[in-house]
């Protein structure tokens, strides 16, 4: 395997003061997912086909690959850009663990190549800031 085809992931794992149940509904219903991650048509439902919408005037293809209530979700979150270093074709995995006090989320996003460091900090970053929004929507809808 080339360099060139070696792919990185982001990882981000946070724990959350909530039942996997509550996580789950933000996680999939498009009225939550807007609130703490961006606009949306998404569907739980796998070959769902939507777009995430940012603020930033983006447009995300995804593609719902699998569903598992509660435990899991993934979607593809692929960006098409001219420009080869933010031409991004990944996928974004949720996997949730209920813990003693609530759910622990490990949230990856794999894919990104090695010519794209500015798309993978970005990334990291970009979760980081995501979660804590999710955390801060499930304290408010309490």
């Amino acid at each position: 395997m080339s360099q060139q085809d070696e792919t990185r992931s982001v990882v981000v794992e946070r724990e959350f003061a909530f039942p996997p149940e509550k996580l789950w509904r933000a996680l999939t219903q498009p009225h939550l997912i807007e609130e703490w991650l961006m606009k949306n048509d998404f569907k739980p439902d796998v070959g769902h086909h939507f777009n995430l919408r940012g603020d930033w005037g983006g447009v995300l293809d995804c593609e719902v690959l699998a569903i598992e209530p509660n435990k899991t979700l993934s979607y593809t979150w692929n960006f098409a850009h001219d420009d080869a270093a933010y031409n991004l074709a990944s996928v974004v995995t949720f996997t949730l663990t209920p813990t003693a006090t609530g759910t622990h989320l490990r949230m990856e996003q794999s894919g990104f190549r090695a010519d794209q460091p500015q798309a993978f900090n970005g990334a990291k970053f970009g979760w980081q800031k995501f979660l804590e929004n999710l955390d801060q929507l499930l304290a408010r809808n309490d």
